[in-house]
């Protein structure tokens, strides 16, 4: 059965005090024959992780353009591994929350068939999350752009100065994650997720970066509906010059308040 379009074309706005059309919400939902999720940096805001362009956050002490090409990667490796060093210093120990939580728990009740995540920390996975698409990579892991082998990193190479090297081909190797000018990850395997998805839940991003910005207007073009869970509003629930917002239900407030809340009008068992 496909998910039922709201009988208005306005959106719908959803708070912790004010839930008149969470039900509504829930029902639709219920109905969608093809759901999947895509994630930011604000759902793992919860579980202690700043958001780097945020005021303060990792891109105004390590410029990106200085930092996290490729090209200045090459250059100068010695440089990229300073903020290589702290970022990852930044997610060691960080554990799922709440939003990371009801993903999973929707995935395993057979109403979320994959998250797209945008995040390199590994929260869904930790979480119980099984199909989940990283666009741009995973920080767990390292990465020779020599030889293309992935690998484990030993438990001492946030602490050492000393530049780490593939195991294979002696090349400088950095995170397996994706850097300004590499492409992205998982093209494919995200088209195939999103053949006749039906729902879209939009969770901590402003779907401003591409290719993930063009997945809500992706499944909404196709007739499908968006649901969208952020602290403010986004290009996607402001609306174009038309006043045409593409997103059908706002949840506004924190990701793992508001999940939560709706994973309770979806009634689930277990």
């Amino acid at each position: 059965m496909t998910a039922e379009k709201p009988l208005s074309d306005g959106m719908k706005t959803i708070t912790a005090s004010s839930q008149k059309y969470c039900d509504e919400a829930a029902s639709h939902f219920k109905r969608a024959r093809r759901v999947i999720a895509l994630t930011g940096a604000g759902i793992s805001v919860e579980s202690g992780i700043d958001d780097f362009r945020s005021p303060g956050g990792l891109w105004s002490k390590y410029p990106p353009e200085e930092y996290a090409t490729l090209e200045a990667f090459r250059r100068n490796p010695e440089k990229s591994w300073k903020l290589f060093r702290e970022l990852g210093r930044g997610l060691v120990g960080r554990k799922p929350n709440g939003a990371h939580r009801v993903l999973a728990d929707l995935e395993s009740h057979g109403l979320l068939r994959g998250v797209v995540t945008q995040n390199i920390d590994n929260l869904h996975q930790d979480s119980g999350s099984m199909q989940v698409l990283e666009i741009h990579g995973n920080h767990r892991f390292l990465h020779c752009i020599g030889c293309g082998d992935v690998s484990k990193p030993p438990d001492s190479l946030l602490e050492e100065t000393v530049l780490p090297r593939c195991r294979f081909c002696g090349e400088v190797v950095k995170p397996d994650v994706v850097l300004f000018g590499e492409n992205v990850r998982s093209v494919a395997e995200i088209e195939d997720l999103l053949h006749r998805c039906d729902l879209i839940m939009v969770i901590g991003t402003s779907a401003q970066v591409y290719p993930a910005a063009a997945l809500p207007q992706q499944v909404k073009s196709g007739g499908g509906m968006v649901y969208e869970f952020n602290l403010q509003k986004t290009s996607l629930s402001e609306g174009d010059g038309d006043g045409r917002m593409a997103t059908d239900y706002f949840f506004q407030g924190s990701a793992s308040h508001m999940l939560e809340l709706f994973r309770e009008r979806l009634e689930l068992a277990g």
